[in-house]
């Protein structure tokens, strides 16, 4: 073994320097990871790319699985042009799904056998089943479910026994009503990750904007009501959390893990790093957000969002009442997949977003900063506005200040 922990496969030379600055490693169906998961970020945020070059280093990656083709020239020259074929929606899921495969066999390659390689897929997402069973089907090493409660997870992965089951919820109740309803399947999550609100990107775990800053989504309060949760039911060893939103320090790790987290889950500062697959337009527009260039708003799935207020999104507010008091059902979704299960463009929902979302996050992935739709966490980015390397990143992470 090359002594060298920055060798991409030197991941049990990251361990011990995780080990010797105090922190302790994840452990999950067995296997030991860096206490560092890098969190799923679509439309082709976190594809294979960026998910091998963190399970490399012996963490956990994650590709999201929204919208891949847009990654896969050919895959986009077969439905990019589809609108009214009646067989449009069915031509561009199973291009998504061709996608999401190469995706995992590509990044499980390049992750040379280190670390493990996980799959994002929202709960929201009319093609959640089929999603599913393609990440299972593809060799994914964990399933990661949010935006909504995937209570039917267990049912879906009972063929793939030794994949992680991972579900991302924000509050103790919403821990212990699945975990409850999993029991009764046969079945535990294999972690949980515990994302709060108030600091993470993109959809999040709360049911109305106003409800971002609840005290009940604080990790000094939900971890340890989880813990004891755990306790009285008899898995406290068994469940790891995850602690997820606002995290950039070694500092943050230890305190976490002396919370009662095993480990730690990060999005944005893995989407300004060289690695990832989105262009360097949008990680600049993440790197450079100010505090008070990040807005909360209502997705069109009808989750509250957060993001970088860019021209498009600045113009979008600006109209929604009116876009919301002309609310209509559509013939037919603007992208012709029908890419979430509810969707207030598509079905006419006055009450919740206006626009498309694919459409939005596919304008921002490709770098076009007047029209796209930029996600990003709350929290400070821990090298500014510099792009840096995964390793550079991981590098600081596991670094005490004190000698950083």
């Amino acid at each position: 073994m090359n002594a060298n922990p920055d060798l991409p496969h030197a991941s049990s030379q990251w361990l011990a320097r995780a080990e010797a600055a105090g922190l302790q490693p994840l452990h999950i169906r067995g296997k030991t990871l860096l206490p560092i998961v890098q969190g799923g970020m679509g439309v082709g945020v976190s594809a294979s790319g960026l998910a091998s070059a963190v399970a490399r280093l012996g963490g956990m990656g994650t590709i999201s699985s929204v919208d891949l083709r847009r990654r896969h020239a050919d895959l986009m020259a077969q439905t990019a042009h589809l609108d009214k074929e009646p067989d449009a929606r069915e031509r561009i899921n199973a291009a998504n799904l061709t996608a999401l495969d190469r995706e995992i066999r590509t990044a499980r390659a390049a992750s040379q056998g280190q670390g493990w390689i996980a799959v994002n897929v929202m709960k929201a997402l009319s093609a959640y089943e089929a999603y599913v069973r393609q990440a299972l089907q593809s060799g994914a090493n964990a399933l990661v479910v949010g935006a909504g409660l995937p209570l039917d997870l267990p049912e879906l992965a009972r063929e793939h026994p030794d994949v992680a089951l991972i579900p991302i919820l924000s509050d103790a109740r919403g821990v212990q009503l699945l975990v409850r309803k999993w029991e009764k399947k046969g079945r535990l999550p294999d972690a949980i990750v515990i994302e709060n609100p108030r600091l993470a990107g993109g959809h999040l775990g709360a049911a109305k904007v106003t409800d971002l800053g609840d005290a009940r989504f604080d990790f000094e309060v939900v971890i340890p009501q989880v813990r004891e949760f755990f306790r009285q039911a008899g898995y406290e060893r068994d469940i790891p959390l995850i602690a997820a939103g606002g995290i950039d320090s070694h500092a943050d790790i230890l305190r976490l893990q002396g919370l009662g987290a095993a480990g730690v889950q990060l999005g944005t500062a893995f989407a300004v790093t060289q690695e990832c697959d989105a262009s360097e337009v949008f990680k600049n527009i993440l790197a450079q957000a100010k505090p008070q260039d990040l807005v909360e708003f209502t997705s069109v799935a009808g989750l509250p969002a957060r993001a970088v207020r860019t021209p498009w999104l600045d113009k979008y507010l600006r109209i929604l009442p009116v876009l919301q008091a002309r609310a209509h059902p559509k013939a037919k979704c603007n992208m012709s997949f029908d890419c979430l299960q509810t969707c207030g463009l598509r079905d006419g929902i006055s009450g919740i977003g206006q626009f498309c979302i694919d459409q939005q996050l596919g304008h921002a992935m490709a770098g076009d900063a007047e029209r796209g739709l930029f996600f990003r966490g709350a929290g400070r980015l821990p090298f500014g506005e510099h792009i840096r390397s995964v390793a550079d990143l991981v590098r600081h992470l596991l670094t005490p200040l004190a000698l950083a």
